[in-house]
C-alpha cells in the first residue's frame, strides 16, 4: 500500500497503532500475495492522495471498488481510461445532464472531480477479482470510518452526497452544522429510478458551496481522445 504523505496522513495516524488495522495490514498483504485484488495495492488510497483533507469540498461515498479487469483505481464510481463506463456512473452522468446540462463523456475517468475536492471515498478499499464485498469486514469499515469522523470535525462548509442505504447510514455520524447531507437512492440501475434522477445533488452541493464563498465543482468531464 503506498503510504498517504499529504494532511490526512497525521489526521489518520492514531489509526495505524490500532490492533484492527495491523490486523487489516496483515490481511491484505496476504491478499494480494495470493488473490487477484483490486485495485493494483499502489492505488488503494487514491482518493486521499488527490484529495487532501484540508481541500475536501464535496464527499461522494462509495461501497466498495468494482471488482472487474481494468476497473477500479481508488476512486468512488470512476473507472480508468479505456474501460466501459459503469452503469452506476452512466446514470451519474444522466443526472449531471439534466441538473447542470453537462454533456456526457466518452469515458469514466473522474480524478477531474477528486482534483478539484470531491473525495471519492469507497467504504471498502479493496476486492477481491469478481467478487464483490469480498473484503467486508476485515477492516476498512473502521478506517473509513475513521476518516469521516475526521470530516466532521472540520470547520468549514462540506457537502456529503450520500446514495443509497450503506452510504445513508453514514449519516449518523455528521453532525457539524456547518455541513450539508444530501441524500438520495443509489445510481445503480436497480433503485435511479426510485429518486436518484431527479435528486439535483451537483447543482445543490454547487450553491451550497458558493452561499459561503467557495468555489463550485466543474462537474463536467471532458471526452478523452
Amino acid at each position: 500500500m503506498s503510504q498517504i504523505t499529504n494532511d490526512w496522513a497525521p489526521a489518520l495516524k492514531p489509526e495505524y497503532s490500532k490492533p484492527y488495522y495491523r490486523k487489516l495490514y496483515d490481511t491484505i498483504v496476504k491478499e494480494y500475495s495470493t488473490y487477484v485484488v483490486y485495485p493494483p495495492s499502489e492505488e488503494i488510497f487514491t482518493a486521499f492522495h488527490l484529495t487532501p483533507l484540508s481541500q475536501v469540498k464535496v464527499v461522494i461515498l462509495g461501497q466498495d471498488p468494482y471488482h472487474e479487469e481494468g476497473q477500479a483505481h481508488g476512486l468512488s464510481f470512476s473507472v480508468k481510461p479505456g474501460i466501459d463506463i459503469p452503469p452506476s456512473l452512466v446514470n451519474i452522468y444522466t443526472e449531471l445532464q439534466s441538473d447542470l446540462g453537462c454533456s456526457i463523456p466518452n469515458n469514466g475517468y473522474l480524478t477531474k472531480w477528486a482534483e478539484q475536492g470531491v473525495l471519492m471515498l469507497n467504504t471498502l478499499l479493496t476486492v477481491r477479482a469478481h467478487a464483490a464485498f469480498s473484503h467486508k469486514g476485515i477492516g476498512w469499515e473502521e478506517f473509513t470510518d475513521a476518516a469521516i469522523r475526521i470530516l466532521n470535525e472540520q470547520d468549514r462548509p462540506i457537502v456529503y452526497l450520500l446514495w443509497g442505504k450503506p452510504a445513508q447510514q453514514k449519516a449518523a455520524m455528521l453532525n457539524n452544522p456547518k455541513h450539508l447531507i444530501l441524500t438520495a437512492p443509489h445510481p445503480s440501475p436497480l433503485s435511479a429510478y426510485r429518486g436518484f434522477f431527479g435528486c439535483k445533488h451537483f447543482s445543490k452541493a454547487n450553491e451550497y458551496l458558493m452561499q459561503h464563498g467557495i468555489e463550485p465543482i466543474d462537474w463536467q468531464i471532458e471526452d478523452i481522445e
